[in-house]
């Protein structure tokens, strides 16, 4: 392909401007620590010429370097390789952050949409390669899909990047606090209510239905709160790669690896080779092992979620990241919320002003944060009548 440039002042003529851009965008090609598990897929190697230059490959640079692996069960090559870097200096704004890429292109970038932020996220910075994830990326290649059989895939990724990041973190002891007692005493019994809320506004506002899993038999089910990461997060990346398996491909991409299984059977009869009384192998930092299914099989649980962060600068109650809605707990609303022991209702606002913008157009944003609540003072009586029932 050639391009004919008419600005003689246009970016794409300058040497810096383009080796920036190439290693911003295809970072993991340009760095030795992806080598293994991207030579599977570029078996004949790849290099980057600009002007007949060669761009160097170059290590991560940084005081610390922790290495990061996902691995299926049974298998000894990780699916998903990657690391994980702090500095006792801020890194450069355009490095911050943590990477997800497939096939060495950078899709996402950044700590929002991993839903997980280290306590001094500017000394931070981390990029994972997961070439699985080419089965759930989007026609333009530059997010995932978050809904059926490849949405369930990337969020099955996503649940097992977040196991073994917030290891890592922990393990250096620079993972942020969770939410107080307090802020999940107010949220329990609001995530009750916002299950029966969500699957009854999602017949009204057809783009919610991201965030409703909707069962066989046309039963629709809203898992909503703090699960395990490890557990949720490796079932549906078990499931996920199964239904992979088993038709769901790319065809436009590198085939996957031929070290990973090919079918459901196969992946069923390794997992029952492994003897039962075996003990669950010991979590270190920086790996997850990702198990087969067990038992029965289960849909893929998936929904939304509500976490707790201070933005004393943000005017927003609460903002709306991948699946999870963050609240605002250092907002003065939210504060005076407390103080009058109204954080339920707080909670409920900010959960409808930060889907409003998911489920409607700017001018019916009132409508929706109207129905909301309409239906969030309805799920108290049906809370109601059910203790009624069971009394």
């Amino acid at each position: 392909m050639q391009l004919k440039l008419q600005n003689a002042l246009s970016p794409l003529l300058d040497e810096g401007y383009i080796e920036e851009t190439l290693r911003r965008q295809y970072q993991p090609l340009l760095e030795p620590e992806f080598d293994e598990i991207l030579g599977r897929h570029y078996p004949k190697g790849f290099r980057f010429e600009v002007n007949g230059r060669v761009l160097t490959r170059q290590h991560a640079e940084s005081t610390e370097v922790s290495r990061l692996a996902i691995c299926l069960a049974g298998k000894r090559k990780p699916t998903a390789v990657g690391y994980l870097a702090r500095s006792e200096c801020p890194f450069p704004e355009h490095q911050r952050g943590m990477g997800i890429s497939t096939f060495g292109k950078v899709i996402k970038h950044g700590w929002d949409w991993l839903g997980i932020t280290p306590a001094a996220p500017d000394r931070v910075i981390g990029m994972i390669e997961a070439p699985a994830l080419a089965a759930a990326l989007t026609l333009n290649k530059g997010d995932f899909v978050r809904v059926g059989t490849r949405g369930a895939l990337y969020l099955g990724y996503r649940k097992a990047i977040q196991e073994v990041v917030s290891q890592q973190l922990a393990h250096w002891g620079d993972a942020r606090e969770t939410s107080d007692k307090a802020n999940r005493r107010a949220v329990r019994p609001l995530e009750r209510d916002l299950e029966t809320v969500l699957v009854d506004l999602a017949e009204e506002f057809p783009l919610l239905a991201s965030l409703v899993e909707r069962r066989p038999g046309g039963q629709k089910r809203l898992p909503i709160g703090p699960t395990g990461v490890s557990g949720d997060g490796q079932a549906m990346l078990a499931a996920s790669i199964i239904s992979q398996a088993e038709g769901v491909h790319e065809p436009a991409l590198p085939p996957e690896s031929p070290t990973e299984p090919t079918s459901a059977g196969q992946m069923n009869a390794e997992i029952q080779t492994e003897s039962a009384s075996q003990a669950e192998p010991e979590s270190l930092p920086g790996v997850a092992v990702v198990p087969g299914p067990k038992g029965g099989s289960k849909p893929a649980r998936y929904g939304l979620s509500i976490r707790f962060e201070a933005h004393p600068d943000d005017p927003e109650l609460g903002r709306l990241v991948e699946s999870t809605v963050v609240i605002n707990d250092a907002h003065p609303a939210y504060r005076r919320a407390v103080a009058s022991r109204s954080e339920g209702y707080h909670i409920a606002l900010a959960v409808a002003l930060a889907l409003a913008r998911l489920a409607v157009p700017p001018a019916e944003e009132h409508e929706f944060v109207t129905s909301f609540l309409a239906r969030w003072g309805e799920a108290l009586d049906g809370a109601r009548r059910r203790s009624r029932r069971r009394s």
